[in-house]
């Protein structure tokens, strides 16, 4: 099997790009920008269409006709999203770092990263059930 992963990501085709992703959902986590320092911290409140069970986008492909400020990833701006998961296969990909030995494309198990802890499964609630996003503050590194 090829290991188009070890490549840039420059030349990585559409579906090696989209296939990077592990399914963890941290980027779907809202954060809280903290006024005086600018420091992002994380809350436990997830985007109301991440399926935190999957760790996926349920309309991945409409995505921004229901959530408007929803990032689009792209191999030109990954680079310059400092509030991706440290864990990201693009932002590791990006920095030419290696994927974790949990993420699927190294050890071929979807469940991986849900068993590494490395995913939201577990501890997000929907934006929908949040309320006050102050008051979901969590203290975890993404």
């Amino acid at each position: 099997m090829e290991r188009f992963w070890e490549k840039p990501i420059e030349s990585l085709d559409r579906a090696q790009w989209e296939a990077l992703c592990d399914g963890c959902g941290k980027c779907c986590i809202h954060k809280l920008e903290d006024e005086e320092t600018g420091e992002l911290v994380p809350t436990n409140v997830a985007c109301r269409l991440l399926d935190r069970r999957s760790g996926q986008c349920s309309n991945y492909r409409h995505r921004r006709a229901y959530v408007s400020e929803c990032v689009r990833l792209t191999m030109g701006n990954v680079r310059s999203i400092d509030w991706l998961p440290t864990t990201c296969a693009y932002r590791l990909r990006a920095a030419n770092e290696p994927l974790p030995d949990w993420h699927y494309l190294i050890c071929g198990d979807r469940e991986a990263v849900h068993r590494a802890g490395q995913s939201v499964r577990g501890w997000t609630i929907s934006e929908d059930d949040a309320g006050d996003f102050e008051n979901h503050i969590v203290d975890r590194e993404l």
